[in-house]
């Protein structure tokens, strides 16, 4: 049996279904910040909204193309397990980063959408 390409099939199949299951959670939830932000402008925060899913998308399938070499040797079942430990748990590690780098983002933006909104109606 081989181990090398057992290891990179079952990385590949987690890391991509885990990767769309987030990019979909992002961009669902994310619409309702973007249009706040952009003032109701729903256009402008849909376009906004699919070009963060696509850059989110390169990201992360650059990074799993990039870990899928390994140089170990897999030479049993344990092996594949502690191998996809370790690239898959980085893989969620970049995910749960990206996510509150997302908010941080939205976060900042609302605040400032909030502010200039507060100044154009005292101004």
């Amino acid at each position: 049996m081989n181990y090398f390409i057992l290891t990179y099939v079952i990385y590949l199949l987690v890391s991509i279904a885990l990767t769309v299951w987030v990019a979909r959670v992002l961009f669902k939830n994310g619409r309702i910040f973007l249009v706040d932000i952009f003032h109701g402008n729903n256009e402008l925060a849909d376009s906004v909204n699919k070009l963060l899913v696509v850059g989110f998308y390169l990201i992360n399938i650059g990074y799993m193309s990039l870990a899928l070499k390994e140089y170990g040797a897999v030479g049993s079942m344990q092996v594949v397990v502690e191998v996809l430990s370790y690239k898959v748990g980085w893989i969620i590690l970049i995910l749960g980063g990206m996510h509150f780098l997302n908010l941080v983002i939205f976060f900042k933006l609302r605040n400032r959408a909030k502010r200039e909104k507060a100044f154009d109606i005292n101004v």
